[in-house]
């Protein structure tokens, strides 16, 4: 199906001298783990979507960025190649079904497989206690985060099959699917949704080689953490970390690019709780 709601921007292929730095690089981000594979990142403009679509590219796979804010997702392709990487480049809403359909098109059209699919895109829409919060913003919180994720497995799947190499699919969950926040009802309830979600999908296409996991953040330095204050509670949040620290978009980015790699191949439906140890039970 022709992409009817944005344009396309795709990297050349740049063959390049490794530099020095890249050299230097950690023996890991040199294995090319995902050489000759293709990886989708929705929400990869920013954050935790930019640091997955570029790990997936210093594995090796080819990367479709899909976004709704067209400037970003493409500064995250020219990232991907100003480190010799190839990447495409997709505006979508993956609340519109439409565009998730053809976003998976594209990846198929463009780099003929599809391994690897990593749906990042989420909001935290508004935190006011449930009497406060209206229906409309608790619709537009699962709208994006639930449906648009279930869009995005469900496109995804249909792909991987057609093709017939199976494939790993991540979700971006959080630690909020676990315990709450005061005011979280409607994003607590979109993440948990998430985690209940890939248990059954697990079960329906383990036979088919196809895995799927999320990733449960806990606080990462990203946009969505400076609009919710963070920066003003980092004292606070690192306090009750036991690593004592907020995490960055890598430390999130990452598993979600090594839960794609052969390393991973016997773990499906599972939620990984990346948070520095927040989510452990203890007194503070």
């Amino acid at each position: 199906m022709p992409n009817t709601h944005g344009a396309i921007f795709c990297s050349p292929l740049w063959i390049v001298f490794l530099p020095k730095e890249r050299q230097d690089m950690p023996r890991e981000f040199q294995s090319r783990r995902l050489e000759g594979r293709v990886a989708l990142v929705t929400g990869g403009g920013t954050g935790i979507g930019r640091a997955a679509a570029l790990a997936y590219s210093r594995e090796g796979a080819k990367v479709v960025v899909a976004g709704r804010r067209r400037s970003e997702i493409d500064e995250t392709v020219r990232l991907i190649a100003a480190n010799g990487g190839v990447g495409c480049a997709v505006s979508t809403d993956v609340a519109v079904a439409q565009q998730v359909r053809e976003l998976v098109d594209v990846a198929v059209e463009r780099y003929g497989r599809l391994d690897a699919a990593f749906n990042n895109a989420g909001i935290e829409g508004t935190f006011a206690p449930i009497t406060e919060l209206a229906e409309a913003d608790f619709d537009e919180v699962i709208g994006i985060n639930l449906r648009g994720a279930w869009l995005s497995i469900k496109y995804e799947i249909a792909a991987m099959l057609s093709l017939g190499n199976g494939g790993s699919i991540v979700n971006t969950s959080s630690f909020l699917a676990k315990g709450a926040s005061v005011g979280s009802t409607a994003y607590s309830a979109s993440k948990g949704g998430l985690d209940a979600l890939i248990r059954a999908v697990a079960i329906e296409y383990g036979p088919h080689n196809i895995r799927i996991n999320n990733i449960n953040p806990g606080a990462i330095r990203t946009p969505m953490f400076e609009r919710l204050g963070g920066d003003e509670h980092l004292d606070l949040i690192e306090s009750f970390t036991p690593l004592r620290r907020v995490g960055e978009p890598a430390d999130a980015g990452d598993v979600a690019v090594w839960l794609a790699t052969d390393e991973a191949r016997f773990i499906t439906g599972q939620t990984l709780m990346v948070d520095g140890g927040v989510s452990i039970p203890h007194v503070r």
